[in-house]
């Protein structure tokens, strides 16, 4: 069992079910309606929870019955809480999710009112306390002020950074840590059709993390430290229902392998194999068996 600290977002995430994608300017019902905790950070560490890590959050919450709710969440699942600092106002980030039963495809609209993370928040911790470090890529300059004294004083702390937007300057923290995690809407957010090429770049310009991209319905990617490219297709394991959420858990499963000391190619397949199971499921309850 590691302790693994997780800087970044939870939400409330209120999700409809819908038969089919409902067109513009159209009216539908919803088959189901179900209020969860939600965010990359917060689902990320409930499935690494779910592994059998002792797993913390350092966050945003709201002290309010939203806030208490999402709260009240994160702990049943195994989150330790203590590092989030508690707003008095304001109200919890909210992602509308509309799920196609269809095809288990997802659509968000998200909305957020409260700050990011407080660097001194961050800054008053005790990072001796955890084995790992996960970082949400959003609020870069307090980021990069975080993994500087990361670097500077926890040297042996692994620290792995998800970069799902294209935000300003985030690449300046691509060589300040150990593991890189992709999608491919930044990829092709940089003008990379093909997201080895990406990966590839990252590797010519001298950065030593290994990175993953993760791919969808295509599987995934990574490359390591020499330079070797590989490649896993996606793992569909029964019927897709549910895609939200899978690549929290693929970003889960790579870290969880890390943690294990497997191999490039063997901690893809785990991330593949567990990504794929979750979309065969509402949620992430059971994930691990």
């Amino acid at each position: 069992m590691a302790r693994i600290l997780g800087i970044g977002n939870a939400t409330l995430d209120i999700i409809q079910t819908v038969d089919d994608y409902p067109s513009e300017n159209s009216e539908v019902r919803s088959t189901a309606r179900k209020l969860r905790c939600g965010g990359n950070t917060a689902n990320l560490l409930g499935v690494l929870a779910q592994l059998g890590h002792a797993c913390s959050l350092a966050g945003v919450l709201t002290d309010d019955n939203e806030g208490r709710r999402v709260r009240d969440e994160l702990v049943s699942h195994g989150v330790d809480i203590m590092p989030c600092h508690i707003c008095q106002t304001g109200t919890m980030p909210v992602s509308v999710v509309l799920l196609s039963a269809a095809t288990g495809s997802r659509t968000i609209v998200h909305y957020r009112d409260l700050p990011e993370y407080p660097l001194a928040d961050f800054m008053a911790l005790d990072l001796r306390d955890y084995d790992w470090l996960h970082f949400e890529g959003r609020n870069i300059a307090a980021l990069e002020a975080m993994l500087e004294r990361a670097r500077e004083h926890y040297t042996d702390i692994p620290c792995s950074l998800e970069v799902e937007k294209p935000r300003a300057g985030i690449e300046r923290l691509f060589g300040r840590v150990d593991v890189l995690l992709f999608s491919r809407d930044y990829a092709r957010h940089c003008g990379y059709r093909q997201p080895e090429r990406l990966l590839q770049a990252m590797h010519a310009d001298q950065v030593s993390a290994t990175a993953f991209c993760s791919l969808g319905e295509d599987g995934a990617i990574a490359i390591d430290h020499a330079g070797r490219l590989y490649r896993q297709p996606a793992v569909a394991p029964g019927k897709v229902i549910d895609t939200l959420g899978a690549g929290d858990t693929f970003n889960a499963a790579i870290i969880n392998g890390c943690l294990a000391g497997l191999d490039t190619p063997g901690m893809l397949e785990q991330a593949c194999v567990l990504a794929g199971r979750k979309c065969t499921r509402p949620g992430f309850a059971g994930l691990v068996r």
